[in-house]
């Protein structure tokens, strides 16, 4: 795709006050190593983009590497917004007593085995915070893929620690994200398919049933929408 049409979208999506984040490429440039990597936040910033997505689950780098790439990001003066999700390979777990700030953990031999740990995931996240990121985006997988397995449990903790306003829950269908704006109100941040905006507008305001072009002509969209 042209740089040039990438800067449109960009530009256009500006004079509507929406911004436009990069989404899952940044784990593609770590091959090239640390510059490389800040050639593309360069890259990112000269054709309009306001955050970085950082998926920590596909990047799988220390997590002192995933602090350092927040801060040449921030650096640039963009934004950044690190993914989590709530299960970890049991090989990347610290024991109880490795888990103080800072600790060093000793390489283990990686493993496909699992394990949900909620702590672990908000530990990771508030470092993120204090390194400078914007939003956690809190993965679906385990927690709010569908509507029916909600993790009300994990969600609650989550926000809890971290706040509403630093978090951002996935949401991938109308039944998920109508439960999230019930309990946490209409500014909680949610990740939704572009095709469920006016849906999810909707449950915003209250005016269910209303055609949701309406909606948009009649109220400001707020920053917590992101899709």
């Amino acid at each position: 795709m042209p740089k040039t049409f990438i800067k449109e979208i960009t530009e256009m999506a500006h004079k509507h006050k929406v911004t436009v984040a990069t989404g899952d490429w940044a784990e593609l440039l770590l091959q090239k190593g640390p510059s490389g990597f800040k050639q593309y936040v360069q890259e990112c910033k000269d054709l309009g983009f306001d955050i970085i997505d950082l998926n920590a689950d596909s990047l799988k780098v220390p997590e002192e590497t995933l602090l350092r790439l927040i801060r040449i990001i921030k650096n640039e003066r963009l934004k950044a917004k690190p993914l989590f999700g709530i299960n970890f390979e049991k090989s990347a777990i610290p024991s109880k007593e490795d888990r103080a700030f800072g600790a060093y953990i000793a390489p283990t031999p990686k493993g496909s085995e699992m394990i949900e740990d909620v702590e672990l995931l908000i530990r990771k996240a508030e470092r993120c915070l204090e390194a400078g990121a914007d939003m956690i985006m809190i993965d679906a997988d385990g927690i709010s893929g569908r509507a029916d397995m909600l993790r009300t449990d994990a969600i609650a903790k989550i926000i809890g620690r971290l706040g509403l306003e630093k978090t951002m829950f996935e949401a991938s269908s109308p039944e998920t994200f109508e439960w999230f704006v019930r309990r946490y109100g209409s500014r909680v941040n949610l990740f939704v398919d572009h095709s469920h905006v006016g849906k999810l507008e909707c449950f915003r305001s209250g005016a269910l049933g209303m055609n949701p072009s309406s909606i948009f002509r009649s109220r400001r969209l707020g920053p917590a929408l992101f899709y």
